[in-house]
């Protein structure tokens, strides 16, 4: 394994963002996936926007056979993507009891209390540090999109408006601020720059503090065909392997790690400096060995993804085509971004999706991205009673079949479209 040393890193860090891998500079020969061309996922539009020229960019990814990071390049800079954003954590409520049950069991595990400080990176609307609140525990979030923020602030959650890095830790260090606790959930994928960011967080935590990052793991993404999963605010891909390659580069070591349900199978991975006393436990090494035994150590199983894509395209593109034929009618659930990279790959339009319907107001009145689909309501489905409703945020699909099972009223059936095309009815659920 070809690996630089830190401080070799640092001196190459800008070359190796233009020409190699972001994490270790190694140069890119090694394709993953090629998705075709796509707007920025979360650039929902106005009506007075769609007669615009509106960007697309690639979706072209690929995997270094060094670290095996998987990643796209920069073509959209996170200042174009946060600045304004469109996601509310709060509006998906099975994320934020995720969120709760999280700030209880890690203030028991760490004995969290008012003298402590918990810092979030990526904070959204304060969907998670309001837990901590009735806990009494200090917090501060960081949250680059002010929109975003202002939501959080007025929940009377304490909320910094700036892109997290190296400069930012030094600043509120220099302000006497020490991290007991630092909290990225689904952050890490959206960093174009890995080491400024994780050099950051080092700077930030006390000696014998606890980092942990919540993010998708590329083992689930791989084995459950979780392509749409890929998009341009998300420049990188993990694994368990690939973290540990990160933690080195910056003297920082996994102490745990946990696999979660949720968004189709993620990692919380706790991390802590080098020399601080807290010791790996044995599910550390054990994930690693499985990592290895399926093939995330090796480029050929990166490369054989490409053709399962493929295959869900078509395999979605034929079930809707014979539905609009049969004279069916059918919308969405959801405008998120996993959608729209959906939507944009297979090409559907209008002309399969009457509309979609989304339970956050910030998006009704606007249009996806790149197809255009208008995006109303929740409520536009009971005036419409589609034949079907294809669930684009699929990772919530069993609390969208809860909240929407009264479709089978009049016949309406679910569309599942990861990993491959699942119809469910209704009336068959679970009562």
């Amino acid at each position: 394994m070809n690996i630089q040393t830190p401080e070799l890193l640092r001196e190459t860090k800008h070359e190796s963002a233009q020409t190699g891998c972001r994490l270790c500079g190694q140069q890119l020969r090694h394709k993953f996936v090629d998705l075709g061309m796509s707007p920025p996922c979360e650039s929902i539009l106005t009506a007075d926007q769609l007669d615009r020229m509106e960007p697309f960019f690639p979706l072209d990814v690929l995997v270094c056979e060094s670290c095996f990071l998987v990643q796209l390049k920069e073509y959209v800079g996170p200042e174009e993507i946060f600045t304004e954003y469109g996601y509310f954590s709060s509006y998906a409520t099975s994320w934020v009891a995720h969120a709760k049950t999280y700030c209880e069991a890690i203030t028991q595990r760490l004995g969290l209390d008012e003298n402590s400080f918990v810092v979030e990176l990526a904070s959204n609307d304060g969907y998670l540090l309001q837990h901590f609140k009735p806990l009494g525990i200090p917090m501060l979030g960081i949250e680059p999109a002010a929109n975003v923020a202002e939501v959080a602030k007025a929940r009377g959650v304490p909320t910094c408006v700036e892109f997290f890095g190296v400069a930012l830790a030094q600043k509120l260090v220099g302000e006497g601020s020490r991290a007991d606790l630092i909290i990225g959930n689904n952050v890490l994928a959206q960093v174009p720059d890995l080491n400024d960011f994780v050099g950051g967080i080092k700077i930030l935590l006390k000696p014998e503090g606890t980092i942990t990052l919540e993010l998708p793991h590329i083992e689930k993404l791989i084995g459950h065909n979780q392509f749409d999963t890929i998009y341009h605010e998300h420049f990188s891909y993990f694994s368990v392997t690939t973290i540990r390659h990160m933690a080195w580069r910056h003297r920082l070591k996994i102490v745990d790690v946990e696999e979660l349900p949720t968004h189709g199978g993620s990692l919380r991975i706790y991390l802590a400096h080098e020399a601080s006393g807290q010791k790996p436990a044995p599910r550390v090494d054990e994930l690693l060995e499985r990592e290895a035994r399926h093939g995330l150590t090796d480029v050929t199983t990166y490369a054989a993804f490409a053709d399962k894509a493929q295959r869900a395209k078509r395999d979605l593109l034929f079930f809707l085509i014979t539905a609009k034929n049969e004279g069916r009618r059918i919308c969405g659930y959801g405008a998120p971004g996993k959608g729209n990279t959906l939507l944009n790959y297979c090409g559907i339009g209008t002309d399969f999706l009457d509309f979609t319907v989304d339970r956050n107001p910030y998006k009704h009145g606007r249009f996806t991205p790149g197809m255009h689909i208008p995006i109303l309501p929740v409520a536009a489905i009971d005036e419409a009673k589609p034949d079907y409703i294809l669930i684009l945020p699929w990772n919530f699909k069993d609390e969208i079949m809860e909240q929407m099972r009264h479709v089978a009223h009049w016949g309406a059936k679910f569309i599942i479209p990861i990993p491959y095309v699942t119809i469910i009815d209704p009336a068959e659920l679970r009562k």
